[in-house]
C-alpha cells in the first residue's frame, strides 16, 4: 500500500476517534495541536510521534484510551484484526500496521 493511503486512513481513523468526543472537544484539540505544538491535522500521519506526544501533553494518562480508540479504527478501517495487546504503545501499534499490510500490498485496494 502506498504510503499517502495509510496516511489518509491513518488521519480518517484519528478524526473519526476525535470525533467520538464531540465536535467541539475535537475541535478544540485540533487548535490546541496546531496552536501549541505546530502540528496541523494533515500533517499528523507524518508527525505521529510529535502526535502521541502531544496527546499525552494534553490528556497525561488519559491518552491512552483516545490511542487505543485510533489503533482500533485502523484496524477496523483496513481489514485487520484488532489485537488489544497492552505491552505495545501506541506507536508500536501503528508500526505494526504498516508492517502487517506490506505482503498484502497486492490485494488491498483503496
Amino acid at each position: 500500500m502506498p504510503q499517502n493511503n495509510f496516511s489518509k486512513i491513518l488521519l480518517a481513523a484519528i478524526d473519526e476517534s476525535l470525533s467520538s468526543l464531540g465536535d467541539s472537544p475535537k475541535q478544540a484539540i485540533l487548535f490546541h495541536l496546531e496552536d501549541s505544538f505546530k502540528i496541523k491535522k494533515e500533517q499528523i500521519p507524518e508527525n505521529i510521534t510529535e502526535f502521541a506526544k502531544a496527546l499525552e501533553k494534553i490528556f497525561g494518562p488519559g491518552a491512552s484510551y483516545l490511542e487505543k480508540l485510533i489503533v482500533k479504527r485502523l484496524h477496523e478501517k483496513l481489514g485487520l484484526d484488532f489485537e488489544n495487546a497492552e505491552s505495545r504503545d501506541f506507536l508500536e501499534h501503528v508500526d505494526n500496521v504498516k508492517k502487517r499490510l506490506r505482503p498484502k500490498e497486492g490485494y488491498i485496494t483503496l
